[in-house]
């Protein structure tokens, strides 16, 4: 027993080892806790400096190694002696000799060691200091915080950055801009050739062509021109350990304990999660996630109001221990911090099959759009995974920059009951003013709550934030912390009052202060309200990723959640906060970031075209006709260019984004089969709910299944968007039925025409193919309605349009008469 404890360390478990010197490598001359210099350096570099067994400081410990001679000898007498011994029986005896002399230096004259004597020491003083601070609160309590501004690192560092930029090559980033521009140029000459050659004996079918194209085009430079620079980040985390947590060693993490709260080893009494519940009423709106958020939010300022907010959805966990630190190298940075309104993270996921087949990572969203935004204004904000700055919440505007009046935020819009938001109250009301008002509320005993409120009401500042007296003065401490004076008693009455349901009602929350209400996508609605007013956000990807959740496999599941975020986007879209026009006055959103707002909220929209387009080479096989005239060799050339500028396009991005081909085809797959099923379902709701009030409920998604690996991957649900994706499958694979027919039927000229319409099938059959997949499940089996609809639709649709040939220019009898005559016949 005694051999195990000095050979192997008690962290890792490895071989405690040599020093420098070739002596037994000691890290604590105290105790001699057997630990190995690397989990000595480790623990260091974590800001941990002290022995784990008897707490003494390490550099106490190293300042002993050089003048203690009576430990250096002992330590040299068992390098020795292991290093010599050969004989195991031998080794044992002298090793025993050894621990007993060291022992001697450790015991006292009672023969109780004396570290075990200092940490008793050490508890009996902590525990008559706790008892002393006992006496004086009352439990539950909150002991007074230490307060921001009372943390400063010291003047020497105090500039340096805590963060910096690792720009992307310029070589990778100058081919991807030329490629870029080429492709605009190719994408103009390509249009001015369609647009100049109709298709006379197709023309309605040539026209819904052109339309399709253009706004693929438009859709294109949308998503594109955001990307134009984007960046990575790199973080010192050793230099914002260095800078504070020497001034946080002290600190503990307060919260509030109860009284049967569980207890650790010694009989502490450990901080238990604080638990929010807010009220809900029959006839009160709740407006669901983004209300509840609002509510964490006054809850929190009310009983410890600390300056930064971490938000991660209930199905996500912390992957990453640094993840924190990772984000305040960026909100505590004294370059850039002052103007970050949130640091938002990638979101991860576990429980996805491997080929990823409904592209559930958004790897391409994840690393390549996102990278691009992080070097304009930010990345958007995507709901879970981020770190708030708290004063951003507010509705306050940058510290860098003057306030921007409510009144002028929408160009095409102005209200017509001008009101102000909280940037105007602090022009309204001095900031002196309102400091000794609050300075009156906290220290002057004889004020009644009446009194209170109209002294508050003085400064308009209820019309904004609600009726909270202690929620309206945390607002106001730019550097978070719970006033000294604070009464517990009083702080938890507070925080029942800010959670009920009627008191949001006539202030600015969900309208301009907290998560922004009138979205199913709260998330994107309430970040453009941030960057609208100023501030920038930051994009944190740590090799390990911060956070991990769950994601919906099923392709039921997946479609209702690309469902629920498009059908946002659409509301976004209708209402007054559309990036096409609101937040113009002050020009505080940069053009680029208001074109990847823009592309956030439009791109539902581009299921009508691309359904059209999908349906557009079955038609060409169906009716024998196609939309593009016989090509030309400057044709050929225009649309070979187009090809391949985009192959080279997707190839450069993966360069620099770091993205796989697979999961690069994967998100092109998975935009087809959302885009002309849960998109489409989107537009339509979207204007049902925005014009006519008609609300549409969501099923919760369903996340992985513990059953079997991949199981729910191939269960079937039933449901409606799986419907318009099978139609389109049918309907293709008829059209090349019918293709093939009329060829063989047609002779060798037939099948030089062919291949153009089967190949623009097959690139429909292609990206629908995970659907497929997923439509038959594992053992083949779908919804029997869904095969019967989708075979009747499309059997319709085939019948008919042979039948009516609407975008076939019409020739009557007499025309034939006439041209066989003219032709001699």
């Amino acid at each position: 027993m005694m051999e195990s404890e000095v050979h192997f360390c008690n962290s890792c478990g490895e071989q405690v080892g040599v020093d420098a010197n070739g002596e037994v490598f000691v890290a604590c001359h105290v105790c001699y806790y057997p630990i190995c210099k690397a989990c000595v350096d480790y623990e260091i570099s974590e800001d941990r400096k002290f022995c784990l067994r008897c707490c003494t400081p390490y550099e106490d410990n190293r300042a002993k190694d050089n003048g203690d001679t009576k430990v250096s000898e002992n330590r040299s007498t068992m390098a020795a002696q292991i290093s010599n011994s050969q004989e195991v029986g031998s080794l044992h005896a002298r090793h025993a000799l050894n621990v007993s002399e060291a022992s001697r230096e450790l015991n006292d004259e009672s023969g109780n060691p004396i570290w075990k004597n200092r940490v008793e020491n050490w508890k009996e003083k902590d525990k008559k200091n706790k008892k002393e601070e006992g006496a004086k609160i009352e439990v539950p309590t909150i002991p007074p915080a230490q307060k921001m501004e009372e943390i400063q690192p010291s003047e020497a560092d105090a500039a340096e950055p805590l963060s910096v930029i690792v720009p992307i090559a310029k070589t990778k980033l100058s081919q991807y801009r030329f490629v870029i521009i080429t492709r605009l140029i190719i994408l103009s000459l390509f249009f001015h050739y369609r647009i100049t050659h109709p298709v006379d004996n197709a023309f309605g079918m040539w026209l819904t062509s052109i339309i399709c194209e253009i706004w693929f085009a438009c859709s294109w430079v949308l998503d594109q021109f955001p990307k134009w620079y984007p960046i990575n980040r790199e973080t010192f985390i050793d230099k914002l350990s260095a800078r504070y947590f020497q001034s946080y060693k002290n600190l503990v993490v307060l919260v509030f304990l109860g009284h049967s709260g569980a207890h650790d080893m010694e009989g502490n009494e450990l901080p238990r999660l604080v638990y929010v519940s807010r009220e809900k009423r029959p006839g009160y709106q709740h407006h669901k996630k983004a209300g509840a958020e609002n509510a964490l939010v006054r809850v929190s300022a009310v009983l410890t109001n600390a300056p930064y907010i971490l938000n991660l959805d209930c199905d996500h966990y912390v992957n990453n221990s640094k993840a924190v630190r990772e984000a305040m190298c960026f909100l505590m940075d004294p370059q850039v911090g002052r103007d970050v309104c949130y640091v938002q993270f990638p979101q991860r996921f576990d429980g996805i099959d491997r080929s990823d087949r409904y592209a559930n990572r958004n790897t391409v969203f994840f690393d390549v759009n996102m990278k691009g935004l992080d070097g304009i204004q930010g990345p958007v904000y995507v709901g879970t995974g981020c770190v708030f700055n708290r004063q951003a919440l507010y509705g306050y505007s940058p510290p860098s920059m003057p306030n921007l009046p409510r009144s002028s935020s929408c160009c095409c819009c102005p209200s017509k009951k001008p009101s102000k938001d909280v940037s105007e109250l602090y022009k309204d009301a001095k900031r002196e003013e309102l400091d000794a008002a609050i300075f009156n509320l906290r220290e002057i005993d004889n004020y009644d709550e009446y009194e209170r409120s109209m002294l508050i009401s003085q400064m308009s500042f209820e019309k904004t934030f609600g009726l909270s007296t202690v929620f309206i003065e945390s607002t106001l401490m730019e550097n978070g912390g719970v006033p000294e004076s604070a009464n517990p008693s009083m702080l938890i009455k507070e925080a029942i009052h800010v959670i009920s349901c009627a008191y949001e009602e006539k202030t600015e929350w969900g309208k301009e202060i907290g998560w922004i209400y009138g979205s199913v996508t709260e998330d994107i609605l309430t970040g453009f309200k941030m960057q609208c007013r100023g501030w920038r956000s930051i994009y944190c990807m740590p090799l390990r990723p911060a956070f991990k959740g769950s994601a919906p496999i099923n392709l039921s599941d997946r479609l209702h959640q690309v469902l629920r975020w498009a059908l946002g986007s659409v509301e976004i879209f209708l209402s007054r906060h559309c990036p096409l026009w609101y937040g113009f006055a002050g020009g505080r959103l940069k053009w680029l970031q208001r074109l990847a707002y823009i592309n956030t909220i439009v791109y539902p929209f581009t299921s009508l075209p691309l359904v059209a387009y999908c349906s557009l080479p079955a038609i060409c096989l169906l009716t024998g006709k196609f939309i593009i005239p016989t090509l030309s060799n400057l044709a050929s050339a225009l649309f070979l260019g187009l090809f391949i500028s985009i192959i080279v396009t997707s190839v450069l991005e993966m360069r620099w984004s770091g993205v796989t081909i697979e999961e690069l085809w994967r998100n092109e797959q998975f935009w087809v089969i959302g885009g002309v099923s849960a998109h489409l379902f989107a537009v339509f709701q979207g204007f049902l709910k925005m014009l006519a009030g008609v609300d549409t409920n969501f099923t919760v998604t369903a996340k992985a299944s513990d059953d079997a690996e991949f199981g729910e991957l191939y269960i079937i649900k039933w449901t409606t968007l799986l419907i318009p994706p099978t139609t389109l499958i049918i309907v293709n694979m008829v059209g090349v039925v019918a293709g093939f027919s009329d060829a063989l039927n047609g002779g060798y000229e037939s099948w030089g025409p062919l291949i153009g319409k089967v190949f623009f099938a097959f690139w429909v059959v292609i990206h629908l193919y995970p659907f497929l997949k997923g439509l038959m499940g594992r053992q083949n089996r779908t919804p029997t309605i869904v095969v019967v609809w989708s075979v009747l639709l499309a059997s319709v649709f085939s019948l008919v349009w042979v039948k009516i040939n609407p975008f076939v220019t019409r020739v009557d009898s007499a025309t034939i008469a006439q041209t066989c005559i003219s032709i001699d016949c």
